[in-house]
């Protein structure tokens, strides 16, 4: 007993716990939660009660955060009209939420790909399955964002539910020296991104039903707060009327239906007129409002959207 092969590892020596040091805190993402132990024990209604339970708290934590979340989307709005773009960063779940939401901002509201950007640790095949380390290496956050050349004009948004991700910290740090202005999306308070952000949006969901598993509600509250920072930005730029996806992709048979269904009710016409405006205007779904609301040709409708510089209200005038 006790000896050792000459090619084996030392072996580091044991240290019992004293009950008497505290041991280092966890984060609040990272602890127990009371009110799901004995989770596998419980019958499948039970689990998924206490999940619905828990995730009513994420909407709580986000709530707290809506005036935060206001600032960041007038610093979006601001840097996207001057030019810039938002690009989001994170690795894993965070990642993979970065990457959604860029993604689908271009068919709802029929911007370039290029304007809003998901960047995840790891790559395109992080999307689908994990990628070693890559979390990990602050430097490569730190590369992957000047790949894409951000610059003054920009706002990252970097999500880490820990607040402590190194690849996201390297981001961040990059991006903060070229500055950008930039986001931390967390759910701890007192974290290294909230040290190096501008603003950090912080909503603590606290301990997840199985202890760390961050895709859970951490996960459910930063999906939340992605959809309110791109969503309130694009209408604060124009590109919602009313409550309409007024420049909704028409890209395939289910969103041509949708672009038809939202020019007939907001120009209060039958089907027949909305889709002979859609041709007239070259199926512009603005172009065919302002037709359609000012009695105006095709051209003249353009003019009117030109000479209040793309703006869909004051092109409407009165209407």
């Amino acid at each position: 007993m006790g000896r050792t092969n000459p090619g084996d590892p030392p072996r580091r020596p044991y240290i019992a716990y004293n009950p008497g040091v505290p041991r280092p805190k966890l984060p609040a993402t990272e602890q127990r939660n009371p009110r799901s132990r004995g989770l596998d024990l419980r019958s499948s209604f039970a689990i998924v009660r206490l999940m619905n339970l828990e995730d009513s708290a994420a909407v709580a934590a986000v709530r707290r955060e809506l005036p935060r979340i206001a600032r960041a989307v007038d610093a979006i709005a601001r840097a996207l009209a001057r030019g810039g773009r938002l690009i989001y960063v994170g690795a894993g779940t965070s990642g993979r939420l970065a990457v959604l939401d860029a993604s689908e901002v271009p068919p709802t509201f029929g911007v370039p790909r290029t304007l809003v950007q998901g960047v995840i640790a790891g790559g395109r095949r992080a999307l689908t399955e994990a990628v070693e380390g890559a979390e990990d290496d602050g430097a490569l956050g730190a590369t992957d964002l000047r790949s894409r050349r951000v610059g003054a004009r920009d706002v990252v948004v970097a999500l880490t539910a820990s607040g402590s991700t190194p690849y996201v910290l390297g981001a961040l740090q990059f991006a903060k020296k070229q500055g950008a202005f930039t986001v931390a999306v967390t759910c701890n308070r007192a974290t290294p991104a909230q040290r190096i952000a501008r603003l950090t949006i912080a909503p603590q969901t606290g301990p997840e039903v199985v202890a760390g598993s961050t895709r859970l509600k951490a996960g459910a509250a930063q999906k939340m707060v992605l959809n309110m920072l791109s969503t309130a930005a694009m209408v604060r730029l124009g590109h919602v009327y009313d409550h309409w996806m007024i420049n909704v992709a028409r890209t395939n048979q289910k969103l041509r239906r949708r672009a038809l269904r939202i020019l007939t009710e907001a120009a209060e016409v039958d089907v027949s007129r909305a889709e002979q405006a859609l041709r007239h205007s070259g199926h512009d779904l603005r172009v065919a409002l302002v037709t359609l609301k000012r009695g105006l040709s095709a051209l003249g409708a353009r003019r009117a959207l030109v000479n209040a510089r793309g703006n869909l209200r004051r092109a409407l005038g009165g209407y």
